[in-house]
């Protein structure tokens, strides 16, 4: 089994007692229930950061942006080049 690694927080009675609570609801201890509310929510907050909606127009236009060509002078200079075998 992973080590564990504590993690100690403070809470109002009133937080606490909501949280207990809920968990209770679930049938879940109050530290099985933070875990897991806490890892979901955790994993959206980084999924937020790495999805995005756009509508249709604004879409078009991103698309768009990503299939443009990069213009690389330093690369089509170096393609025009003669390779030093050839000079």
């Amino acid at each position: 089994m992973a080590k564990t690694s504590p993690i100690n927080m403070r809470v109002e009675p009133l937080q606490h007692e909501l949280l207990t609570q809920a968990a209770a609801a679930l049938n879940m201890d109050r530290t099985t229930f933070i875990l897991d509310v806490s890892c979901k929510e955790a994993r959206n907050v980084l999924l937020e950061q790495r999805l995005f909606s756009l509508d249709d127009d604004k879409f078009d236009a991103f698309e768009q942006a990503l299939n443009e060509p990069v213009a690389n002078y330093k690369l089509e200079k170096l393609m025009q080049s003669k390779a030093p075998w050839e000079e």
